[in-house]
């Protein structure tokens, strides 16, 4: 009975040996053993062996591509807006030994970097520069955080700014001034169309007078002529001239009695006499 009970303690012992002695390294990762605490060497992928009890693997290192989430932020910009940004940072581990014994936690350690860095860029733009700059902060994140990232036995594949947005503070004040920005051209527009109209109807009134002007020149200068016609054909007779001013003195009374405000037409007894009288008045006044 005590012989068994070796026996079974034997193979078990040798089952744990073999178990503890044989490893699997899977395709993707490259593992880190150590040798009395001390490292020995790095496992890649396939079958291999280490020394039971001695040797131990201590880390497990993924070879594959690496996402790493950066977490929004707030940043304040050279303007003083804030605006919220995060991004993405594609990773590869080029050198396990580094990366395990170069930092305690990559990951982390890029996270921050990546943080703190884009703060920085970010910080030393204005809000619109910050907007529409896309491409150039991500390619200058990515030269600021490859020396560092090459210390740690890793390479920056990749770094991607995933959003760049005004803070919700800052996107009220943004609509308040679009909103103003957009009442005052309102209020510019109006003014220059009431201008404008203004300059119109002052236009259209210079030229009014103009024209009247015009037309008034026009009929004076007609009015002497025809005068200075009258007196060439007439003379020192004053039978012609009696006979103009007295049809002008009947279309004058026509119009007086044709309007409503006049209905008594006082008439001359003798029209002649009374013609003669004016025509006197006027040699005389000549």
């Amino acid at each position: 009975m005590g012989f068994e009970i070796v026996v079974i303690a034997i193979l078990i012992f040798a089952i744990v040996t073999v178990w503890k002695g044989v490893r699997i390294v899977p395709q993707g990762e490259e593992w880190i053993v150590e040798r009395l605490g001390k490292f020995n060497a790095t496992l890649t992928p396939g079958l291999t062996i280490i020394i039971p009890y001695i040797d131990k693997v201590a880390y497990k290192v993924v070879t594959k591509d690496i996402i790493l989430d950066v977490p929004e932020q707030e940043v304040i910009t050279k303007d003083n807006a804030v605006i919220i940004t995060n991004a993405i940072a594609f990773i590869k581990v080029t050198d396990p030994i580094k990366a395990v014994y170069g930092i305690v936690d990559f990951a982390e350690a890029i996270r921050n970097l990546v943080q703190t860095t884009l703060r920085s860029i970010t910080g030393e733009m204005e809000l619109d520069q910050a907007l529409s700059s896309r491409e150039k902060i991500k390619l200058r994140l990515k030269e600021s955080i490859a020396d560092e990232a090459v210390d740690w036995g890793l390479t920056i594949k990749s770094v991607e700014i995933q959003d760049i947005k005004p803070s919700e503070s800052m996107v009220k004040s943004m609509e308040l001034q679009a909103a103003a920005e957009r009442e005052r051209k309102a209020v510019v527009t109006k003014a220059e169309g009431a201008k404008q109209a203004m300059i119109l109807e002052a236009e259209g009134r210079l030229e009014s007078a103009k024209r009247d002007a015009v037309a008034q020149v026009t009929l004076a200068e007609s009015s002497a002529l025809a005068i200075q016609k009258v007196t060439a054909a007439v003379g020192d007779r004053d039978g012609p001239m009696l006979f103009l001013l007295g049809e002008k003195y009947i279309q004058a009374l026509d119009k007086l009695g044709a309007s409503g405000n006049s209905k008594i037409v006082v008439m001359p007894a003798d029209l002649q006499d009374a013609l003669r009288g004016i025509l006197g008045r006027a040699g005389r006044a000549a």
